[in-house]
C-alpha cells in the first residue's frame, strides 16, 4: 500500500512539475508553446488512435512539449526507437531526452521541416502527430508546413493535428488532400478535436 501511495505522490508531483514548466514556457513565448497546459489523456489517446500501427516506418511528433502525446503514442504500441520528436524549446528537449533516452529528439523549427529533418528520406514516415499551435501562424505558413509534411510521409499516411477551433487549421483541397475530423473531446480543457490530413494517392 505504501508503495502504491508513493507512486501516486510521485506521479502527481511529476504532473504538477510539467504543468508549471508548461505555464512558464507559455508565459515566456505563447506563440511557440501555444497552450497553457499539456493536453489531457482523452485528447492524447484520440490523437494516437489515428496512427496506423502496422504501417512500417518512423512516426514523427511535432511539438511534443513535456511528452504527454509521446506517452500516448508509445501506449498505442509504437516502439520508442520508431519515434522522432521535433521540439523547438530547449528546455523541453532536455526533458524529453531524460524521459525517453531511446527516442530521437531533434531541437529545431517544424516550420522549416525539410531543412530541419534533411536526413529523413522523402516518403518514408508512417505518421506525423502534431501539437503545434497552427492557428498562431498565417494560413500560407500552415499550408506550407502541411505540404512539406506530405513530402516526408508515405502516400496516404496520416498527418494528425489537434486544435480548439471550429474550422480545420488548413482548409481541405479535394484535388490535393482530404481532412477527417473527430468529434469534440469534451473532457479536455478546453474542448478540442482532431484533424487527420491525407494526401491523395495518385
Amino acid at each position: 500500500m505504501l508503495d502504491v501511495s508513493a507512486r501516486k505522490v510521485k506521479g502527481f508531483s511529476a504532473k504538477l512539475a510539467d504543468e508549471i514548466r508548461f505555464i512558464r514556457n507559455w508565459a515566456e513565448n505563447p506563440l511557440t508553446t501555444g497552450a497553457v497546459s499539456p493536453s489531457g489523456p482523452d485528447l492524447t489517446r484520440r490523437m494516437a488512435s489515428f496512427i496506423e500501427r502496422d504501417r512500417p516506418g518512423a512516426v514523427l511528433e511535432l511539438g511534443p512539449g513535456t511528452g504527454v502525446v509521446t506517452h500516448a503514442i508509445l501506449e498505442r504500441g509504437i516502439a520508442t526507437e520508431r519515434v522522432i520528436a521535433l521540439e523547438y524549446n530547449e528546455d523541453f528537449c532536455r526533458l524529453l531526452r531524460r524521459r525517453y533516452p531511446d527516442m530521437a529528439v531533434v531541437e529545431g523549427d517544424a516550420y522549416q521541416l525539410r531543412k530541419t529533418l534533411a536526413n529523413i528520406p522523402s516518403g518514408s514516415l508512417a505518421s506525423i502527430v502534431s501539437s503545434l499551435p497552427l492557428f498562431s501562424r498565417p494560413k500560407a505558413e500552415r499550408r506550407a508546413l502541411l505540404m512539406e509534411a506530405f513530402e516526408l510521409l508515405q502516400p496516404g499516411a496520416p498527418f494528425i493535428q489537434f486544435s480548439y477551433a471550429l474550422v480545420p487549421p488548413v482548409e481541405p483541397e479535394p484535388e490535393n488532400f482530404t481532412v477527417q475530423r473527430s468529434g469534440w473531446i469534451l473532457k479536455n480543457l478546453p474542448p478540442a478535436r482532431v484533424w487527420v490530413y491525407r494526401r491523395n494517392v495518385a
